[in-house]
């Protein structure tokens, strides 16, 4: 009679058990830095290409009215938490009955279309000339007819020709807080999350792939 051969399972031990969970814990926490990360660049990644498209658009209005047309950025109430270096508008030049320019009578195109949340026009670094770095974007008052929409911007301008008439400057955008009344700043010190473009004379942008091109310093405190 041959002898019937027993199987003895066995479970893991505490030890096992614990060095799963401290596996399973690390996992979870490295994945939701990940996420946020991801999270954070879709809405930097998100606020270029809306700019890009209304750049695209402010050009293509230009040249299909025959007369300047800007993108304006809205600079007008610190205290606005929705509008203030986030808000874009588009306008043109008005035409006489004659299809000619009215000088400096500006109608706005469309409603304005606000940046994704937590990102930011930079005043600081988006400059007329970003090849050597220099020169401020100007702040200008503007009147529409509409309370919501009077105020002081920047501006980006194309000709009736499709060109830009301030070539090599740059836009800039930041991802980061904005305490009420105060200019936006990184979420953690230091930290270099912006994005933007260079428009040519052309109209094209070329993207900035990384904070060098930019000209963003090793420590950045304000936008």
């Amino acid at each position: 009679m041959i002898p019937s051969r027993k199987s003895h399972l066995t479970g893991f031990s505490l030890v096992e058990l614990l060095v799963v969970i401290l596996i399973i814990s690390l996992l979870l926490t490295l994945g939701a830095g990940v996420m946020k990360s991801i999270g954070s660049g879709n809405s930097l990644g998100s606020a270029v290409a809306t700019s890009e498209a209304l750049f695209d658009e402010a050009r293509a209005i230009a040249v299909g009215k025959g007369t300047r047309a800007r993108v304006l950025v809205d600079v007008n109430d610190p205290q606005n938490e929705e509008t203030y270096l986030r808000r874009l508008v588009l306008c043109y030049e008005e035409l006489d009955e004659q299809g000619q320019p009215m000088k400096e009578k500006w109608v706005l195109s469309s409603r304005g279309q606000n940046l994704p949340e937590k990102t930011y026009f930079s005043k600081e670094f988006s400059k007329k000339n970003h090849e050597t770095g220099e020169g401020d974007m100007e702040e200008k008052s503007y009147t529409f007819g509409k309370d919501i929409y009077d105020g002081k911007y920047i501006a980006y301008e194309f000709n009736s020709e499709g060109i830009c008439t301030s070539p090599g400057t740059s836009f800039v955008i930041g991802s980061g807080v904005r305490p009420l009344g105060q200019a936006p700043r990184p979420a953690a010190e230091g930290k270099r999350d912006f994005g933007g473009f260079v428009v040519w004379r052309n109209g094209r942008t070329s993207l900035f792939r990384d904070p060098e091109q930019i000209g963003l310093p090793a420590q950045v405190t304000t936008f």
